[in-house]
């Protein structure tokens, strides 16, 4: 059997939290609680197959639009997440860093991502990328911004170049993942998705596994990533 390849930079949309607790009877506070616990079984995994970065849209700048209860309790949770987890973290040898804007993130949730940054920064195990407060136009707009600031002449801007200025130089995605069958990738690393493979399995993020994790990478040997190329 041919040895499966595994996609350096895999992005997933966590969705169908709510509609997950709804099913269950239960509230949709505790369906972002069982979402919260099973991004660190998936991310867990994921590295540990191989995958270097993990991108995991965890908040969009529109989901402050919420309601106010729900958006208190996610703040709450990334906080608890980024001071509580170090451990897992720093046991499992992974880099925690973060994509998205700070305003109008909440003091602690700001003071809170900086520290598991700072303390997982020389992890080798994998990076774990939560794009928090994040927005695929508004990271277009903030790179851009970036660029008018240093200065830099037209004839220097190239799209090498472009990615450096994003809010992290990764990779770009080779897989996107987005949970609950929504056929949509809602402004999420709009440039950075530009020849990733996607795949919609109509699971909800708290119930999405580790086995439906291998079946995405099933999937994406299944694909013939030609990226503009004629087939030859």
């Amino acid at each position: 059997m041919k040895k499966l390849v595994i996609p350096d930079h895999v992005a997933i949309i966590i969705d169908g939290n709510g509609r997950w607790a709804k099913k269950k009877g239960k509230s949709r506070l505790e369906g972002h609680d069982a979402g919260y616990q099973n991004i660190k079984k998936i991310g867990k995994y994921a590295l540990e197959r191989g995958v270097k970065y993990l991108s995991i849209y965890v908040f969009s700048t529109e989901n402050f639009k919420r309601d106010k209860d729900e958006v208190k309790h996610l703040m709450d949770l990334f906080v608890l997440m980024n001071n509580k987890e170090k451990g897992f973290f720093m046991e499992n040898n992974i880099k925690v860093i973060f994509s998205g804007r700070d305003e109008p993130l909440p003091k602690k949730v700001i003071n809170a991502r900086n520290k598991i940054t700072e303390e997982t920064k020389n992890n080798t195990g994998g990076t774990l990328n939560l794009c928090l407060n994040y927005g695929g136009r508004a990271e277009i707009v903030d790179a851009t911004k970036k660029i008018i600031q240093a200065g830099l002449k037209p004839e220097e801007i190239t799209e090498e170049l472009f990615s450096h200025y994003l809010y992290q130089d990764l990779p770009d995605v080779d897989l996107m993942i987005r949970t609950s069958g929504e056929l949509r990738f809602s402004n999420f690393l709009l440039w950075q998705n530009s020849y990733a493979e996607f795949y919609f399995p109509k699971t909800y993020f708290p119930d999405f596994s580790t086995e439906d994790f291998d079946k995405a990478i099933i999937e994406y040997n299944k694909r013939d990533r030609r990226f503009g190329n004629a087939k030859k």
